[in-house]
C-alpha cells in the first residue's frame, strides 16, 4: 500500500499536538533513559526531540513517561497518540492497536479521537495480503474504516477513508473470484456460481463485476443452463459491452455453437415492433 500521502497529512496532524513545543535537535544526551520526575514540557520535549532523531524506543519511553508522572493532563492524552504513531510507524501494527483502543476508551469524546480512529484503520489497511492469502486483517480494515465514516462522516479522515474503502472492497472481491475460479476449475459449478453471484450482489461497483458476468455465464453453459448463461451475457453486454470479458462472452457462445440471444425471444421481440 502507499502510505507516502498519509503519512504527510498523519505527520502534520501530529506535529499540531504538540502545541507549539520545539523539536531541538542538538540533544545529544546518549545516556541511558532515565526515570526521574520532571516538568512535563520538558518530557513532551525530550520525546519529540528523540522522535525526530529516529530514536524511536527512546521516544516512546519518554512519551510514557509523559503518561506515567502526568497521567490527567492533556499531555498524556496527546503523548499517548504519538506513541501510538510511532509504532505505526515502525509497523509494531498490533502494539499501536492497543494503544489506540486505550486512547478511545478513555477519551471516548476528545477532538483527537477521529484521528485515534483512524490511524487504528491504517494499522489494518496497511497489512491487506495479496488474494491467494487469508483476509481476515482485510475485512478488520474494511470494518474500521466503515467506522470512521460513520462516526465522522465530514471529517478529512472520512474522505480519505472512503477512498481506501473502494480499494477494500475490489480486494475482498477479487478474493471472492479466485476462490469461484477455483471451484470452476474443478467443475464444481454451483460452488463457483454461488461465489460469483456474490460479488455481483455485493460488490457490483467493483472491477470485477464484468468477469464475474462472464464467468457465471461459463458455468452455466459448462452445466448446460443456456437460458441462465443467455441472462448474464445479456447483462453483461448491456453494462459492459466493450469489455474484453463481453467479448470472451461472445466467443464462448461461439465456441458452444449458441446464439448469445434466445432465437424465439429474438422473433416476439421484432413481431412487437
Amino acid at each position: 500500500m502507499n502510505r507516502s500521502v498519509f503519512r504527510t497529512g498523519a505527520m502534520a496532524a501530529l506535529l499540531a499536538l504538540s502545541l507549539g513545543v520545539s523539536a531541538c535537535g542538538s540533544n545529544d544526551k546518549d545516556d541511558k533513559f532515565a526515570y526521574v520526575e520532571r516538568p512535563v514540557e520538558q518530557l513532551y520535549e525530550e520525546a519529540t526531540n528523540a522522535m525526530n532523531r529516529k530514536r524511536y524506543e527512546e521516544a516512546i519511553a519518554y512519551f510514557d513517561e509523559v503518561e506515567r508522572q502526568h497521567p490527567y493532563s492533556s499531555w498524556a492524552r496527546r503523548a499517548m497518540l504519538m506513541s501510538a504513531y510511532i509504532k505505526y510507524e515502525t509497523n509494531d501494527y498490533q502494539a499501536a492497536i492497543d494503544d489506540l483502543d486505550r486512547f478511545i476508551s478513555i477519551h471516548p469524546g476528545n477532538k483527537d479521537a477521529p484521528y485515534a480512529y483512524y490511524l487504528k484503520s491504517m494499522c489494518y489497511y496497511e497489512r491487506i495480503r495479496d488474494v491467494g492469502r487469508d483476509q481476515s486483517i482485510t475485512r478488520q480494515a474494511l470494518d474500521s474504516l466503515q467506522e470512521v465514516v460513520r462516526r465522522y462522516p465530514e471529517t478529512e479522515y472520512a474522505r480519505d477513508a472512503r477512498l481506501k474503502l473502494d480499494l477494500t472492497y475490489d480486494h475482498i472481491a477479487g478474493k471472492e473470484m479466485d476462490i469461484g475460479r477455483w471451484y470452476l476449475r474443478r467443475n464444481q459449478h454451483v460452488a463457483a456460481i454461488n461465489r460469483f453471484n456474490k460479488v455481483l450482489e455485493q460488490y457490483q461497483t467493483t472491477s470485477h463485476a464484468p468477469e464475474a458476468l462472464h464467468r457465471m455465464v461459463e458455468a452455466y453453459l459448462e452445466m448446460g443452463i443456456v437460458p441462465e448463461a443467455r441472462r448474464h451475457a445479456a447483462v453483461l453486454g448491456y453494462n459492459y459491452p466493450g469489455s474484453e470479458w463481453y467479448e470472451d462472452t461472445y466467443r464462448l457462445f461461439q465456441r458452444y455453437d449458441l446464439e448469445m440471444t434466445d432465437q424465439g425471444q429474438r422473433t416476439a421481440a421484432a413481431a412487437a415492433e
